[in-house]
């Protein structure tokens, strides 16, 4: 279920990519566009029939299950769900699946169920690993579960991921019919979004659980000495609840536990038939109290921090990708050539190191916190039961009964022998606990840091600006390859350089300028300007600054030319002539008077260097 989050999020970004379609039907015939996706489906089919093939043969030469084929069993769902993933890629952008549902009248008011139709296509790839990865799953796991048991329970098990989303669509679906302005108002800028996913997210934690209980089919347990002894140990030891519920999914054959929910009001722990019959008493209360660090230490809150804090710093990566992409030659006269069908494509890839950016944030980032969250749930077990015997016994009979590898670990637990030898450590190390909660908060710190550091610095003003200029200069600068004698694309690149304060690019340009055309004021003032202005010497030439701003105001009498003139006469030590222009700048002006006005102060009163 782990893994699918992240491939959930990652199709969900797939599919709102922000790029332009052209109004209308897409050129491609709908025909050809179900036809393509059909055969796309009918290749992925055949593939995941392969290799469940090749599996089961191993299987066969194996005589059994010796733990290896678990994690080839893995390896083969993983490899697949990656190649779902592109495949619902190519189909909805390259193959025009989205241009055809966006022209179906009305869908573009309820982008809810365009994004249903849109995540449908994603999950008949997975309807098609898990129908054919059944025959695998039965033999490796030496469980008789039907197929369709199989299929649903996968479905009903990984559409809870989805809630968020479809609650959080839904609602930008009906604030866009709000006098508000919708989405298109705050609620579509950064911050606006930050802000009405924080309260959402938020709400939702809270009230979730009640809603994925009702589809998970989760109940009480029976009324038994059992249970009631587990809700005194839980009670005895300060865990506040709702309930504890059975857990049916894969008609309730998984071996496992979980606990959901942030509030005590909505929260539950949920526990399989399988698990309450392979653990003794003592066993079971130790998964209890596993599940009760979840919630002593808040992990799900943690979660929600994670998630926020990879929306803050996306926005800025975005811009920078772009910047990247479109600073690339081949790839700008790719843009200039496309159209239709082609620019989506050109838009799609841009967006690729964004989807990258995910996957690595989550296997990675948050990967590396669930795991030591799982440890840490683990160690308060121990500390809860006195003693880390029971949980090391539970996860040992797990690992017997379900055929599970010992010491095959996943990005978001580790391995069942390395989280039974850390537990071990328990005896022989009386700090453990302590050392390894201070360990998380150390690294949640640092995460802090690195986050707000790394939002502020992709998020910042001067950084959007840079990005912007620096996008445009090497626009212009592939244009002027084609265009060399082009004066006003040289002008334009020069002030790109002035503004992202490559002096000396923007000193050699002005001067191509000047050489081409010796009327050119802008270009005449501004060289002027970074001639008395410039922080490297190396630059800096007053005399020639003062031509050049003489020059200048031949062609054009503007403040901004006057200021220039202006203090090329101060630098130049013409103290008399500085003060007369820079009155004549201020009584020209109609804006930045104040600007013009301190100038005045500084020639009157402050002798240049």
């Amino acid at each position: 279920m782990f893994n699918n989050i992240v491939y959930f999020i990652i199709v969900l970004l797939i599919f709102h990519i922000d790029i332009e379609y052209p109004s209308g039907p897409p050129e491609t015939s709908l025909s050809y566009t179900l036809g393509m996706v059909f055969f796309a489906w009918l290749a992925f089919a055949a593939y995941c029939r392969l290799g469940v093939h090749r599996l089961l043969e191993r299987v066969r030469k194996n005589d059994g299950n010796d733990g290896r084929l678990t994690g080839e069993y893995q390896r083969l769902v993983f490899r697949t769900s990656i190649l779902a993933i592109v495949l619902f890629a190519v189909n909805v952008h390259v193959l025009s699946l989205k241009a055809w549902l966006r022209s179906i009248p009305g869908l573009e008011y309820f982008s809810a169920l365009e994004g249903l139709l849109g995540i449908s296509i994603f999950f008949l790839y997975l309807f098609t690993i898990w129908f054919h990865c059944h025959s695998a799953y039965e033999v490796i796991f030496q469980d008789n579960i039907s197929r369709r048991s199989f299929v649903l329970s996968h479905f009903r098990l990984n559409m809870p991921v989805l809630f968020p989303w479809l609650l959080l669509t839904f609602s930008f679906d009906l604030l866009a019919f709000t006098p508000w302005g919708g989405p298109e108002s705050f609620l579509n800028s950064p911050i606006g979004l930050i802000v009405f996913f924080t309260a959402f997210l938020m709400i939702l934690m809270v009230f979730l659980p009640e809603l994925v209980r009702y589809w998970w089919g989760c109940r009480p347990f029976a009324a038994s000495d059992r249970i009631h002894d587990l809700k005194e140990f839980l009670q005895e030891k300060g865990l506040r609840y709702r309930n504890i519920l059975r857990w049916p999914i894969f008609e309730g054959r998984l071996m496992t536990a979980a606990i959901m929910g942030i509030v005590p009001r909505y929260r539950y722990i949920l526990i399989t038939d399988k698990l309450m019959g392979i653990l003794s008493q003592e066993e079971l209360k130790a998964v209890a109290a596993h599940e009760m660090g979840h919630a002593k230490h808040r992990h799900l809150l943690y979660y929600i921090v994670f998630i926020l804090g990879y929306m803050v710093v996306s926005f800025g990566l975005f811009d920078i990708f772009v910047y990247f992409f479109a600073a690339q030659p081949f790839i700008l006269e790719f843009a200039e050539r496309a159209e239709g069908n082609s620019r989506s494509l050109f838009q799609f890839l841009v967006a690729l190191p964004i989807l990258l950016s995910i996957f690595v944030y989550f296997r990675y980032v948050i990967g590396f916190f669930m795991r030591n969250f799982e440890r840490q749930a683990d160690l308060h077990s121990a500390l809860t039961m006195e003693t880390p015997r029971p949980i090391i016994s539970s996860l040992e009979k797990i690992a017997l009964l379900s055929g599970k590898n010992r010491e095959l670990p996943s990005w978001h637990h580790f391995s069942i022998k390395e989280r039974v030898d850390y537990l071990w450590r328990f005896f022989s190390e009386p700090g453990l606990v302590r050392r390894h909660n201070r360990f998380l908060r150390m690294a949640f710190v640092l995460y802090l840091i690195c986050i707000i550091g790394l939002g502020y610095f992709v998020n910042s003003r001067v950084m959007r600006q840079n990005i912007n200029y620096a996008l445009i200069g090497k626009t212009l600068e592939q244009q002027l390859a084609k265009e060399p004698d082009n004066i006003a694309l040289h002008e334009n690149v020069a002030m790109i350089y002035h503004e992202m304060g490559r002096l000396k690019e923007a000193v050699e340009t002005y001067k191509k300028v000047i050489r081409l055309d010796p009327s050119r004021a802008v270009a005449l003032n501004n060289l002027a300007w970074i001639m008395v202005t410039a922080p490297d010497k190396d630059l800096r030439d007053q005399q020639h600054a003062l031509a050049l701003a003489k020059e200048a105001v031949k062609f054009e009498r503007s403040p901004v030319f006057l200021d220039t003139l202006a203090e090329a006469y101060y630098k130049n030590g013409m103290m008399p002539e500085a003060v007369d222009t820079i009155k004549e700048a201020i009584s020209a002006a109609t804006e930045n008077r104040g600007y013009y006005e301190k100038q005045l102060e500084k020639f009157q009163t402050i002798q240049p260097l």
